[in-house]
């Protein structure tokens, strides 16, 4: 292996261990506690809370279908691009080749993604209201993971942009701990707070409405 390899490999131990410290940190603070009368199931209202409360239930979402529509595609895009880099990395030891097609698939799924994080910082950057209520960590971690997956594609479609791809990996990757993209752990307790919250007082799973 090369020397940015073994950078994005100090990168990703670093960011693994970060993220077990954030998820260590809200194991440690317990399960919510809640005063009320408990008149619910929390349970099915965690599981909804994880599922079917993202399609039709989140907040705005439904004025703003092609935002919510190309977040998702962002968001899926961002997960493959992960899981690639993982990939690449057993891959120098296994060398295992994926069918041509694959990589098509990829390339062309990735190029999708990346072009809907660009659009999102696009319009992060001239909304004046998405604007308002934006810092400078929603510019930059939005910016990265683009980034990121452009890397992906340019290094799906050319072997000679390894080091850019590797280097962008690495600079990700420190930055995940430190910005909002640390959500990835701090999501799944915020969906089960919510649960919790509205399973508890019989307001989630939302009642069928009588015919």
């Amino acid at each position: 292996m090369l020397w940015y390899h073994w950078l994005t490999i100090g990168a990703f131990l670093v960011c693994i261990i970060a993220l077990m410290a954030h998820f260590i940190r809200l194991i440690y603070l317990g399960k919510p506690k809640d005063y009320s009368r408990k008149s619910g199931n929390v349970t099915k209202a965690v599981a909804y809370s994880a599922t079917v409360a993202m399609i039709d239930h989140k907040e705005s979402a439904y004025l703003h279908i092609p935002t919510y529509f190309a977040g998702m595609v962002y968001h899926i895009g961002t997960f493959v691009s992960f899981l690639l880099l993982l990939f690449f990395f057993i891959n120098m030891i296994l060398q295992i080749t994926l069918p041509q097609w694959i990589v098509w698939v990829l390339i062309a799924g990735l190029s999708l993604s990346a072009l809907c994080g660009f659009s999102l910082l696009i319009k992060r950057a001239v909304s004046k209201p998405m604007r308002s209520l934006s810092n400078a960590d929603d510019f930059i971690s939005n910016l990265l993971v683009s980034l990121f997956q452009l890397a992906s594609v340019a290094y799906l479609l050319c072997s000679c942009k390894e080091l850019s791809y590797y280097l962008s990996a690495t600079i990700l990757l420190l930055y995940m701990p430190v910005g909002k993209l640390k959500h990835l752990v701090y999501f799944f307790a915020a969906r089960y707070h919510l649960g919790f919250f509205y399973g508890w007082r019989n307001v989630w799973p939302p009642k069928k409405p009588l015919q």
